[in-house]
């Protein structure tokens, strides 16, 4: 079983996601000891955004990265780092040529080369007012000057994995995957992937930290964050989804592992299921101790896989991913 291998640094410091900043941020000295422990146990993936945070002037995920580089230069060889760009401040999204090259620039600024160098640089949207080709080759142009290293993708289509594969070398696919999101399961995505050879990274395995069943009211998310304004989590749908939060916490009390635990086995157990197929959960943390939780392996029987399936069925998640507006920037 593939071992857990990736956090998100946009959830180590920053809001969920990286999308707001905390009320009250996390610490340089409880980041840091997170971010620890998880190269202590092989979490050696990390994806952050140039946007999670103030985009231009910090803090955000970039420069936590540089002042923990700078501080322990020696885990940077330990480390393969993934950072979403493409947005402009005001998070407005520019998947044009001059947008991108200013994203990269940014974020090389913010993070120099000489500190870490950023091994993949993704946009984190497709930007449906410029040619993806477009997009793709102002990116590949950053590889071939070693500003970055290399080029994933986030949040894109069947379609667009295809032809980003024809015009550059494409290391990563970037979308959300966990017991209540299987979009991507089942539009191609996955399919591509497989064919491809190209691994798919999974961000919010725990669903936003929903099933880890430490979120029992809208009370228990901070002010600020995210979550408040997403649409699953909604006076109206945070309810009727805790059922499914319910009943996996069930299953995993009887299996003698945590939520979070038995989410992420789901996710890992996505690997192989189509021939070719890897996938790479990246659960956030602010705490090493979580880093710690979910790096316990648990394997999931095929008979318990079909009692997951079972459960899934049974429920149906209520609410989009994301507030109406975001959603539009999704190809998904």
């Amino acid at each position: 079983m593939v071992k857990v291998t990736g956090i998100d640094v946009g959830e180590t410091g920053f809001g969920l996601m990286g999308l707001t900043w905390r009320e009250e941020p996390t610490g340089d000295e409880q980041a840091f000891a997170t971010l620890k422990a998880a190269i202590k146990n092989g979490a050696t993936f990390w994806n952050g955004g140039e946007f999670y945070g103030d985009i231009e002037k910090g803090p955000n995920s970039l420069t936590l990265l540089n002042k923990y580089f700078t501080k322990y230069p020696e885990d940077a060889k330990k480390v393969t780092l993934s950072i979403k760009g493409g947005y402009r401040p005001g998070f407005k999204l520019d998947g044009s040529p001059e947008g991108i090259r200013a994203s990269i620039d940014n974020c090389t600024r913010l993070l120099p080369p000489s500190v870490k160098k950023i091994d993949l640089y993704e946009a984190a949207r497709v930007d449906k007012k410029v040619p993806f080709e477009t997009t793709l080759k102002a990116i590949q142009e950053a590889v071939q000057e070693g500003k970055i290293g290399g080029i994933s993708l986030s949040e894109v289509s069947e379609k667009s994995i295809r032809a980003a594969a024809k015009v550059a070398t494409i290391s990563a696919v970037e979308v959300e995957v966990s017991l209540w999101e299987d979009t991507y399961l089942k539009n191609g995505v996955t399919d591509a992937c497989a064919e491809l050879k190209i691994p798919l990274i999974a961000y919010s395995p725990l669903g936003r930290g929903f099933l880890t069943g430490q979120i029992r009211s809208r009370d228990d998310i901070p002010k600020g964050d995210f979550r408040l304004i997403a649409p699953r989590f909604s006076e109206e749908n945070f309810p009727k989804n805790i059922t499914l939060v319910d009943k996996l916490k069930a299953f995993a009390d009887k299996k003698g592992c945590t939520p979070a635990q038995l989410a992420l086995a789901w996710v890992r157990g996505l690997n192989g299921s189509k021939p070719g197929l890897t996938v790479l959960p990246i659960p956030g943390a602010t705490k090493a101790e979580r880093v710690e939780e979910n790096s316990k392996i648990f394997d999931l029987t095929a008979e318990e896989n079909k009692e997951i399936d079972a459960i899934l069925k049974s429920i149906k998640i209520e609410g989009t991913r994301y507030p109406g507006a975001m959603m539009a920037d999704l190809e998904g």
